[in-house]
């Protein structure tokens, strides 16, 4: 990235601060000009609202507008909690603590989830999420008021000294240097009550009069710089212009136009020269006041001219505006020109839509740098659901295809935050994911376990030359690397509802919201919230297979984070001709559950695992695939596995310890499935005196081993030997 690059990002990270709080600040600035003593209709109660709004509520916004720029909501908390430290630990408005405090401490709590995110407990999240930042914001708190407090005194304090030396040396003009870019900093007052005010006191007392009540408070510079954003200006500030010149020129509020500046610092360049102009003027035609104008307002100023000073006042103000419009408007075009190409490219992406339902339509960037992607997330609407799916099968091709260094996950849009690179939704959410994350790379696609879209992304990554972590193996196998947390959550038994009696979608609908109401995981408006998102796009994922949730507005209707399986076996029509066999109803608070939803994602490549579910009288090889327990007889002794024979009835046994880290999981259940149909030989598994037959994936499952554990494996026939042989390290790992 250029230079000119680096400023332009800079600018632009300013401006996101300050933009969303315009509205604040011009609320603060007609409360001001209303009702401060000097102003339109005095109220001492009405005006101790100024004082809290100015210390408090204005750098606090944009304190949390810059944490949550780098970290969403989290990242905004954090940049409050530290920027209370730096305001209480001054007496002077700290909006450039603000700017400063709000994206460092969103960044800190970013890099520490990044960090802990993979050593969370599942189940834990909620309480290291509360207590990072209640930790983390209390320590970064107490070292910004010891630390940005005594900087920002000694930033004040130089400014001051530095005026006090202009002025004494008679070189006024020169003010402007350090008065402009003070003003902008809200450091305006301590120059003008500190510096100003005394010096010119003294001067009215020899002279009748004083320059230096004019080098502050002229409102002229402020004006040419509103004009400019009103004439050559774009967005919200062109919009928002005209109202500031009335509380700026009229109510004398200057500070309503300092965040126009901080938006694009440039434009202080544009402010030192109408400063200039303004003292450069007063001193050739001799004007000044005899008293200082508070507040800047123009009737203020000319209320305090001296008997026949009106015309260099005047024209010191109108030379100001002039001088100030000009070079800021100058300013303002070149920013545009060169960010031109960006702002096309944002209107062509916030415009394209969906040509097709192909999988592969919806990107949104022509010429994107596939190179230097680092995060990709699948969204949709309350990120619970079929997203949380997308997302195992996007990890999983990451890995396949060695670019491990690549972050992945899910979350619901309103969630997505501006260090996405690429965004994968349904069609149909494609809109609604770029008006949130405008300047990331969209696809879009009509299935989420169509892995034909993560193989063409795959395929892109690739052949940009995406590089691989130096630490990262190439050799790692498909093992989720949040496996062993599985066990977090936990279904239960009265989770799994064999043989659902619905005949109907909307019945299947209403027999997954009553198992979840009866389990307690939800209330009783999650009925209406699951109904409600069937409505908005279909939970169907395919394979027989459907995923219902609730709708994201219905958040608060759930009591915690569950999972329910319900079993069709003859089907249930959904959509068209499609009809559903397994139904998972979810209701998600945190995302705890995407470790079972990818397990469900498994089912896909698994068609004899699947229909062992489908079709399963027991509800044990639902708890089993899922949490990976051991097997264990219900009531009626019903499991998928059998006693063990004596070791003499089989042709061939060997005895292996099973080293993969997750132990006999779904992948390796199935893949071993498969090896073993290759001989002529009946294969089985022995374990903890049952056993299995190898083409049964749910009775291997049913058996519940781990890691570490010792296991038999048995084979009757011809080929018995040479079956054994290749799959004695099948479960290595």
């Amino acid at each position: 990235m250029s230079a000119k690059q680096h400023v332009q990002s800079f600018g632009r990270t300013l401006s996101a601060m300050i933009m969303p709080n315009i509205g604040a600040f011009i609320a603060w600035g007609l409360i001001t000009a209303l009702f401060i003593p000097t102003g339109w209709f005095p109220n001492v109660a009405l005006a101790k609202m100024v004082g809290p709004m100015l210390t408090y509520l204005l750098p606090l916004l944009i304190a949390y507008s810059g944490g949550k720029l780098i970290h969403g909501t989290r990242g905004g908390v954090m940049g409050v909690i530290v920027t209370m430290g730096v305001i209480v630990g001054t007496s002077i408005p700290m909006f450039l603590g603000a700017m400063a405090c709000g994206p460092f401490a969103g960044w800190v709590i970013k890099k520490f989830d990044e960090i802990a995110e993979d050593y969370i407990p599942s189940g834990f999240e909620m309480l290291v999420n509360n207590f990072s930042i209640g930790i983390l914001g209390s320590i970064l708190a107490v070292i910004a008021y010891f630390v940005v407090g005594p900087i920002v005194s000694y930033l004040t304090n130089s400014l001051g000294e530095g005026v006090a030396f202009l002025a004494k040396h008679n070189i006024l003009p020169l003010t402007s240097v350090f008065v402009e870019p003070a003003k902008i900093l809200f450091l305006n007052n301590a120059i003008n009550h500190g510096v100003f005010t005394p010096v010119g006191t003294q001067q009215v007392k020899e002279t009748g009069k004083s320059i230096l009540f004019l080098i502050e408070a002229n409102p002229g510079a402020g004006l040419g710089l509103l004009c400019a954003y009103w004439f050559a200006g774009k967005g919200p500030a062109k919009q928002s212009a005209p109202g500031a010149i009335i509380i700026h020129f009229l109510g004398g509020i200057h500070e309503i136009y300092f965040p126009y500046v901080l938006m694009n610092p440039i434009l202080i360049i544009g402010m030192i020269c109408g400063g200039i102009a303004n003292v450069t003027t007063l001193v050739l035609l001799h004007g000044g006041l005899v008293a200082p104008a508070s507040p800047g307002s123009i009737f203020a100023v000319l209320a305090m001219v001296p008997k026949g000073g009106y015309f260099a006042v005047i024209s010191a103000v109108v030379v100001a505006a002039v001088v100030s419009f000009v070079v800021n408007s100058i300013l303002l075009k070149t920013l545009a020109k060169e960010e031109k190409s960006l702002d096309e490219a944002s209107k062509k992406m916030s415009s394209m839509k969906s040509e097709s339902k192909a999988p592969r339509a919806g990107v949104s960037r022509a010429n994107f740098d596939f190179s230097s992607v680092k995060k990709i997330y699948t969204a949709c609407d309350a990120g619970m659901g079929s997203s949380a799916m997308g997302a195992g099968i996007l990890k999983k091709a990451l890995k396949a295809h060695d670019l491990k260094h690549i972050k992945s996950g899910n979350l619901a849009i309103t969630n997505l935050t501006s260090d996405i690179d690429i965004v994968i939704t349904h069609e149909s959410l494609t809109p609604l994911a770029r008006k949130q994350l405008p300047n990331a790379y969209h696809v879009s696609l009509t299935n989420f376990m169509d892995k034909s879209t993560y193989e063409d992304l795959m395929v892109k990554l690739k052949s940009s030359g995406g590089k691989v972590s130096a630490n990262v193996s190439a050799d790692n196998d498909d093992n989720d690397d949040n496996e062993e947390e599985i066990n977090a959550i936990v279904l239960k038994d009265s989770d799994i509802k064999l043989k659902g009696t619905a005949t109907t979608k909307e019945e299947v609908l209403q027999e997954v919201a009553e198992l979840l109401i009866k389990n307690n995981y939800v209330g009783e408006n999650y009925k209406q919230a699951i109904l409600d998102r069937e409505k908005e796009i279909t939970t169907y994922l395919g394979s027989g297979i459907a995923i219902p949730h609730g709708v994201r507005s219905a958040f608060e209707t759930i009591k915690e984070t569950g999972v329910v399986a319900i079993q069709y076996p003859n089907g249930v029509a959904w959509d068209g001709t499609e009809k559903a066999h397994l139904i998972f109803g979810i209701a998600a608070k945190s995302n705890e559950h995407t470790l079972v939803l990818q397990k469900v994602a498994e089912l896909f490549d698994e068609e004899n695992l699947r229909n062992s579910l489908i079709n399963t009288q027991d509800v044990k090889m639902f708890t089993n695939f899922f949490n990976g327990n051991e097997s264990e007889n219900d009531s009626n002794g019903n499991t998928n596995s059998k006693p063990s024979k004596s070791h003499s009835q089989y042709d061939q046994t060997i005895t292996i310890t099973v080293k993969d880290s997750a132990g006999i999981h779904a992948r390796p259940a199935a893949l071993f499935s498969r090896s073993a149909s290759n001989f002529t030989s009946a294969i089985f598994i022995e374990f903890d005196g049952k056993t299995a037959q190898s083409d049964s994936i749910g009775s291997i499952l049913s058996l519940g081993i781990k890691q570490n554990d010792t296991i038999q494996i048995h084979a009757n026939g011809s080929d018995a030997t040479q079956a054994l042989e290749a799959l004695a390290n099948h479960f290595d790992g």
